[in-house]
């Protein structure tokens, strides 16, 4: 399986760089694409990012192509302007062409938004990109497994991701156990 991870510049990138360290760890076949936006939030929440393989203006880079499209496309953290540019068909960058790509290929898309509060826009946009076949995962932890640190809610949200792809884990419980 071949996975794209985008870590975007909305807040909470260490998602992006948690989800990157996890599915290399299970030796998933994981490209990365870090957004100069991101950079700029890492630099705020001092949190060290991975290397990008892709550069986000390099729109003629093997995700834009449906020929070398990855399995599943993940954006970690997805911000409001990278969810409407998705939503809305505008594949100016190497981001949100391999996204266009994504969803015209009928690959698995996965957007963990993380912008609040919602407004109508951002609704609309997250439908679009429901109906196009994409998946919304806000980044929104559960509690039930008693969280004692932000790890753990971060954990808690990767474990989710994770699941979605049915990729193997050994973090997290499940519900009953």
């Amino acid at each position: 399986m071949k996975i794209l991870v985008v870590i975007s510049g909305a807040s909470g990138v260490i998602y992006g760089k948690k989800l990157v360290e996890k599915l290399k760890e299970n030796k998933i076949n994981t490209k990365v694409i870090v957004t100069e936006a991101a950079k700029k939030v890492a630099h705020y929440e001092k949190v060290e990012l991975p290397e990008s393989d892709y550069e986000e203006k390099d729109i003629a880079a093997s995700p834009a192509s449906g020929t070398s499209a990855p399995d599943v496309m993940i954006v970690a953290p997805c911000s409001a302007k990278t969810l409407g540019q998705i939503a809305n068909g505008i594949g100016d960058t190497l981001v949100t062409r391999a996204a266009e790509v994504a969803l015209k290929e009928r690959k698995k898309l996965i957007l963990v938004t993380r912008e609040t509060p919602l407004s109508y826009i951002m609704i609309k946009n997250m439908e679009t990109v429901t109906l196009a076949g994409g998946i919304i995962l806000p980044a929104c932890p559960g509690f039930y497994h008693n969280p004692k640190s932000i790890d753990e809610l971060v954990e808690h949200i990767i474990v989710k991701i994770l699941n979605l792809v049915n990729v193997e884990h050994k973090i997290g419980i499940k519900w009953g156990e």
